[in-house]
């Protein structure tokens, strides 16, 4: 039995689908760190966290960032169920650089009336916005 040379990826929200096309290779953030995913991948069912889920097709690296959810590998196809999910190109960075901007200053006022759970995913999610449509810019250039 000869080992797939791709695979399907598929990410989705309760918004709909975000991504599906064939890939070479999934790099996903995982709660306790990144995993990658070849063709021929093992069946799988992990939790993500928020981060970059990049994917390469080819020679050109893609990137997504994503934010809670889950992944499952089976037969070859990859499905990423997450909260959201955003491409780049749908990322404002002006809104995401001041929604990380208020999330810090939010973890930073001491005593204060925010659920520092809450803030602390609010980084998370401006954060990983901003890495993946810098990585997205970079990858293309």
């Amino acid at each position: 039995m000869s080992t797939p040379s791709r695979l399907r990826l598929e990410v989705i929200t309760p918004g709909g689908v975000v991504f599906r096309d064939d890939v070479d290779y999934v790099e996903a953030p995982a709660v306790f760190g990144y995993i990658g995913i070849l063709p021929g991948h093992a069946p799988l069912l992990y939790q993500i966290r928020s981060g970059q889920l990049q994917y390469r097709q080819g020679e050109e690296q893609h990137y997504l960032a994503v934010h809670w959810g889950f992944l499952e590998v089976l037969d070859d196809t990859v499905t990423v169920l997450a909260e959201t999910a955003e491409r780049p190109q749908d990322i404002d960075l002006a809104r995401a650089e001041s929604a990380l901007n208020r999330a810090k200053a939010r973890l930073e006022e001491f005593g204060a009336a925010y659920d520092v759970d809450q803030a602390q995913q609010a980084v998370a999610r401006a954060e990983a916005r901003l890495k993946a449509a810098e990585a997205e810019a970079g990858a293309q250039s």
